[in-house]
């Protein structure tokens, strides 16, 4: 697996000041200054992702924080992922951006992992990949949630690696285009978007690395295996397959001699997974 991304503490404090900006106006009405314990548990079975992000955010703004969990393991409901001790309005303070980031980051873990799973099952060598499709501001917990749960990060940004894409074909014609890439830096993979099956095999004679197979029917898929595979060329180049790809259309995909299935549905239409904190009354 890919090192996981690290997010930085001031941006996890900017999604609390996000929801307090003047502070907590119930809490500091009706709640008395005072010590307390809550426990955030999971209602549902999930796949647990966001734990390191609510233990050291807690723990930043004073409270004390235990775990035997950790992040990338299956719990179940009822099941208690962290406790909290501190101040009650600290831990008030925090309660919904807790939950909001457990749930989101395990949600999308719990897709991919699932996604995963019944790729392997028939095609060990193949990898689901998430994509850029984010939300502004999201990204890095979007995608490091997705590789908890087992899928590729694939580009985290532009800078990353070289994908020409439709618009760039508009402006360059395809095969100059990854040549002009190729030549551009020795140290970057080179991806190419084909939407026709000869833009596949153009696409793979110049010489790219990888080639993104866009919004193809698996029909289509198994004919550019075939082509490549005339001309010597499909163990030369990843293949990867993208667009419109649900959970009911996957398998069909994954039957193929492919490498990757890129998925914008893992991060632009995002599950939360069920948490809830529950403060342990004094007997």
């Amino acid at each position: 697996m890919n090192k996981l991304p690290d997010i930085p503490l001031s941006r996890l404090i900017e999604y609390v000041e996000e929801d307090c900006p003047f502070g907590d106006v119930t809490s500091e009405a009706v709640i008395l200054p005072q010590v307390c314990t809550a426990m955030i548990s999971a209602r549902e079975s999930l796949v647990l992702a966001g734990l390191t992000e609510v233990i050291r955010l807690s723990e930043w703004y004073g409270l004390a924080a235990s775990s035997a969990c950790s992040d990338g393991l299956y719990r179940q409901a009822g099941d208690v992922i962290v406790t909290l001790t501190g101040q009650a309005h600290t831990i008030l303070l925090l309660e919904r951006t807790l939950l909001n980031i457990l749930g989101r980051m395990s949600g999308i873990a719990t897709r991919a992992r699932k996604m995963q799973d019944l790729v392997s099952a028939i095609n060990p060598g193949c990898r689901i990949a998430a994509t850029r499709k984010t939300a502004p501001g999201l990204r890095l917990m979007d995608k490091k949630a997705a590789m908890i749960g087992g899928a590729d990060p694939h580009r985290f940004s532009l800078s990353d690696a070289v994908l020409i894409k439709d618009n760039h074909r508009v402006l360059t014609g395809v095969d100059e285009a990854v040549r002009r890439a190729k030549a551009f830096s020795a140290y970057h993979r080179v991806e190419a978007e084909a939407d026709t099956i000869d833009e596949a095999l153009r696409i793979a004679q110049a010489g790219a690395d990888i080639i993104l197979l866009d919004n193809m029917t698996p029909d289509q898929v198994s004919r550019v295996i075939s082509l490549l595979s005339e001309n010597g060329l499909r163990e030369k180049v990843i293949l990867e397959v993208s667009g419109g790809i649900t959970e009911d259309t996957l398998l069909s995909y994954a039957a193929l001699n492919i490498d990757r299935i890129s998925l914008g549905m893992l991060t632009h239409t995002v599950i939360n997974a069920d948490f809830s904190l529950d403060i342990m009354k004094e007997s």
